[in-house]
């Protein structure tokens, strides 16, 4: 496999899967990272079902918080792929320092805040009386480290554009790894419980975080960490560009928060801390087939925006083609696995019938519809990485939206066990809606970006 891909002129299908296949992988091994902490959380003795619960409402918390490091990661990175595509390496440099910065930031604001509002949101989204203890735990120590996990997932976004995909896996191999040695260690060995495997975690995204830096402060990158062309212009850019996946990102967040909340609503005391129980695990499953998913998408994006930049509109098409086939592939083999092997995932983490019987159902519902799903990530990332924001950010405020009116509405059609099922009918409206914009806007999208070099090169 070669260590450094061309973007602008390898065999378009082998680039896609040298860049794709490293990011899924990288991006399975980030699941790890909730899901051991879980399932070592749900084998502790007596509290082990709602200590998962309480976990578990700092699950979607977690995400919003790496949703900010995505804004500034992929918002950075396309731009920055296609100032390479224009062979300006000084303006890819500025833009690298840029994000640097504004990650540093962003970690430290958002430290403070969750502080400060951390108890008044963890009861807000979903704990109860019984589960405020444990999700308040993890929470507090999660927070105090969480500047390592945003710069280490910020920054390995412009190890990916570089083409050093295989380094970007490392990245997150050496963090997952480390979190599943240190977890026994923590849980059971020094006893501390849920506040060793957020101990664990945290520490490892260090490990993590380490990699990254001095990977971009080497030798080995064309375009490293720089300390200098900050420019407010520039900032705004990248705020644009990432804004997108950012609330792709931070709305899912909100959705699984509104769905534990929605759950504790219908489900009233005891029910509710079960179903969130069960959520929570089927949630670990489905974070198995998104992030990969979007590891393959956002691989890929720095295919797109090089080859925009440089006017090789045949390249971007055939690029997105690659991406969605390699997504199909992938969601089919999701599905069969979830109708297969969920019984044995759900074992897991708990042994009590109640729960595994509603967590396989929850899995095999969520699971459903996702090879549709793979058409909206592939579109939607598609339009972040020629930098046709405002395509990305409508396609994913409307499938938000419905789900979120669907979670709400379906309990009082079809009562709160079946509200899963409001998972797959979006998927596929939300797919057929991106499939649509595509096909109409795409081509005009492209066509403006060749006039528009056309009128350069005059």
């Amino acid at each position: 496999m070669k260590k450094v891909n061309n973007l602008g002129s390898d065999s378009m299908t082998g680039l896609v899967l040298r860049l794709a296949i490293p990011s899924m992988i990288a991006q399975f091994i980030n699941v790890l990272y909730s899901i051991v902490d879980r399932i070592f959380i749900g084998n502790i003795p007596q509290i082990g079902a709602m200590a998962i619960a309480g976990v578990g409402i700092c699950g979607p918390i977690v995400t919003l918080i790496s949703s900010f490091s995505t804004w500034i990661g992929i918002g950075g990175s396309p731009l920055m792929s296609i100032r390479m595509g224009e062979k300006n390496k000084k303006a890819a440099r500025h833009i690298m320092a840029n994000c640097f910065l504004m990650l540093i930031i962003m970690a430290v604001i958002i430290t403070i805040f969750l502080f400060i509002f951390k108890d008044r949101l963890l009861m807000l989204f979903g704990a109860s009386d019984v589960t405020f203890q444990y999700a308040n735990t993890y929470m507090s120590i999660y927070v105090a480290g969480s500047i390592f996990a945003i710069v280490s997932m910020g920054m390995n976004s412009f190890i990916i554009c570089q083409g050093f995909s295989r380094v970007a896996m490392a990245t997150v191999v050496v963090g997952a790894v480390s979190n599943i040695i240190l977890d026994p260690i923590f849980i059971f060995v020094f006893d501390m419980g849920v506040a060793g495997a957020a101990v664990a975690t945290v520490i490892s995204q260090m490990f993590s975080c380490i990699f990254v830096l001095w990977f971009l402060f080497g030798q080995y990158p064309p375009i490293k960490i720089t300390f200098r062309g900050y420019s407010f212009d520039i900032m705004k850019k990248v705020l644009l560009i990432g804004f997108s996946p950012f609330v792709i990102i931070s709305l899912d967040s909100g959705l699984i928060i509104a769905m534990n909340m929605v759950l504790q609503h219908y489900g009233g005391p005891g029910y509710g801390d079960q179903l969130v129980t069960c959520h929570t695990i089927a949630q670990s499953f489905f974070l198995m087939v998104t992030l990969p998913m979007a590891g393959i998408t956002g691989s890929t994006q720095p295919i797109l925006g090089f080859n925009y930049g440089s006017g090789n509109i045949d390249r971007v098409k055939d690029g997105q083609k690659k991406t969605l086939l390699v997504c199909i592939v992938f969601t089919i083999v999701m599905m069969v696995l979830a109708h297969t092997i969920s019984p044995y995932f759900v074992r897991l983490f708990t042994n009590d019938k109640i729960y595994m019987d509603l967590s396989i159902k929850a899995i095999k519902i969520f699971t459903l519809m996702i090879v549709p799903l793979a058409v909206q990530y592939t579109i939607v990332d598609g339009f972040t990485g020629i930098s046709a924001v405002k395509y990305a950010i409508t396609l994913s405020c409307f499938r938000k939206a419905f789900y979120f009116a669907a979670m709400v509405v379906f309990p009082i059609i079809v009562g709160i066990e079946n509200v899963f099922y409001a998972e797959p009918v979006v998927d596929v409206i939300s797919s057929i809606l991106s499939a649509f914009v595509y096909f109409k806007c795409m081509s005009k999208i492209l066509d403006k970006r060749l006039d528009t070099l056309k009128i350069k090169s005059i």
